[in-house]
């Protein structure tokens, strides 16, 4: 309020002022005679103020004019002035509207919509890091690769979008099926940026894939560095990871470094199975028996499993059943009341011929968890106490039809695995294979109904599972 009517004051004032210069000017006598051409004129004080204010909005209208007439002639020869900063601001304005409703239209779905946008904001923008990317996407969304293909090699052009460049290419050989070529990529990508996590994860899957133990080592040790992976979990896929190592030393036929590879895996992890039963096997083929019991022992009290007994009667090979027995109760006495304790306990008091005692190791087991390997066992049981055939008989009738039990499952995909691999064989995933029983298990026996060697006093090595 105080400050509008300052102004108003002071526009007063200038008004006041003026009158009362015109006024004084007009008291002022004596004229000013100027001759230009022969032509004579005589000016009054007042008359030549206004003349003076008359030559001063000239001269300004004038340098404006000749301004004007710069900047057009600049704006022509291609130098930036106000005109050209207009046209830019509205050529980009454009550009980033085409651009803002081709990033909504490939959210949305509209890959057509959105590959014609990025054009349009490619033609108005001139930002190939922005709309290039875009164009990119659009064209993968819309089906059209080989230009996707092209926008992506633009971006290898340049250092800041040159690695979205490569893992955009690597995408596309992942999605064609080349995983060599796909490899190579994900390596490069690995090299700019090795704490990207998402390269990481598909680095260490396709060479998981390629079987490159170590390489895929390597980058898991860099996950871990990175704070990706939690420590118990990097151990136990450090541990899968070297026990195929060690496997692909084994089939090179470097036995020794085989065998301490095995050892060092079961050192990492324990309990997974397959280093346990190969560390075991490696004591065995250096006469280590001391060393291959604990092992098999330790892995047996944390998670029983057919294949540990299979090893640990490879221990001392040609022993009586009677022998066997006894030396199978540092096992038997662990975990008592686990089903796979209470099966090895039947099936080898059944090698031994001792059929009153392997009924009441298997106890209810073939009622209340009914597998095709209890029911056999049951089967065999019934033979040698002298049952009918019949009810021998159809013991097996119902083992054909009944669950395998536990088999190797990839908790992703739930495929059925004969044995153990760092990798799914159905989905590729790493590390996903556990001992348990399928939630949709393929009923019965793809062999038929089949009795382990123990019932004839063989060895005990029940092999891989079948499917």
């Amino acid at each position: 309020m105080l400050w509008s009517l300052l102004k108003i004051l002071g526009f007063v004032a200038f008004v006041t002022g003026l009158t009362y210069g015109g006024v004084l000017l007009t008291q002022v006598s004596g004229n000013a005679r100027i001759t230009l051409a022969g032509v004579e004129i005589t000016l009054s004080p007042l008359h030549m103020a206004f003349a003076a204010i008359a030559i001063f909005v000239g001269v300004w209208i004038t340098l404006k004019l000749f301004g004007l007439l710069l900047a057009i002639l600049k704006f022509l020869t291609g130098d930036e002035t106000a005109v050209s900063r207009y046209f830019t601001r509205n050529r980009e304005r454009k550009g980033y509207e085409a651009l803002s409703d081709g990033m909504m239209a490939l959210a949305s779905g509209e890959a057509h919509l959105a590959l014609a946008k990025a054009t349009k904001a490619e033609r108005y923008l001139g930002r190939p890091d922005l709309t290039t990317l875009l164009t990119a996407q659009a064209a993968e969304a819309a089906g059209d690769p080989k230009r996707a293909k092209e926008a992506y090699k633009k971006l290898l052009a340049e250092d800041r979008t040159r690695f979205v460049g490569i893992r955009g290419l690597m995408k596309q050989k992942l999605d064609a099926g080349d995983t060599d070529t796909a490899l190579k990529l994900a390596e490069k990508a690995f090299a700019m940026k090795p704490k990207h996590e998402n390269t990481q994860d598909v680095l260490l899957k396709l060479q998981a894939e390629k079987g490159d133990w170590a390489g895929a080592r390597s980058t898991l040790g860099a996950k871990l560095r990175a704070g990706l992976l939690p420590r118990d979990v990097h151990k136990r896929r450090d541990a899968v990871l070297a026990l195929s190592e060690a496997k692909a030393i084994l089939d090179d036929g470097s036995s020794i470094d085989a065998r301490e590879a095995a050892i060092a895996a079961h050192k990492l992890s324990p309990d997974l199975i397959p280093a346990a039963i190969m560390a075991a096997q490696s004591y065995i083929d250096k006469g280590d028996a001391k060393n291959a019991t604990r092992v098999i022992t330790k892995a047996w009290g944390v998670q029983p499993h057919p294949d540990f007994a299979g090893v640990f009667a490879a221990i001392v090979p040609g022993e009586t059943p009677k022998d066997r027995l006894v030396r199978f109760r540092a096992l038997t006495k662990l975990q008592p009341d686990h089903p796979e304790t209470r099966m090895l306990l039947a099936e080898l008091n059944l090698a031994a011929e001792d059929f009153p005692q392997a009924r009441r190791a298997l106890g209810d087991l073939a009622q209340t968890d009914p597998t095709a390997r209890s029911m056999s066992i049951m089967a065999a049981v019934e033979r040698g106490s002298g049952a009918s055939e019949a009810d021998v008989r159809s013991w097996l009738a119902r083992a054909l039809t009944a669950s395998r039990g536990p088999q190797w499952v990839c908790d992703k995909c739930q495929s059925i695995h004969a044995v153990w691999g760092p990798v799914c064989q159905n989905c590729a995933s790493f590390d996903t294979l556990a001992w348990r029983t399928p939630t949709q298990t393929n009923t019965g026996m793809s062999q038929g109904t089949e009795m382990l060697p123990l019932l004839i006093g063989q060895p005990y090595d029940p092999g891989p599972n079948p499917d």
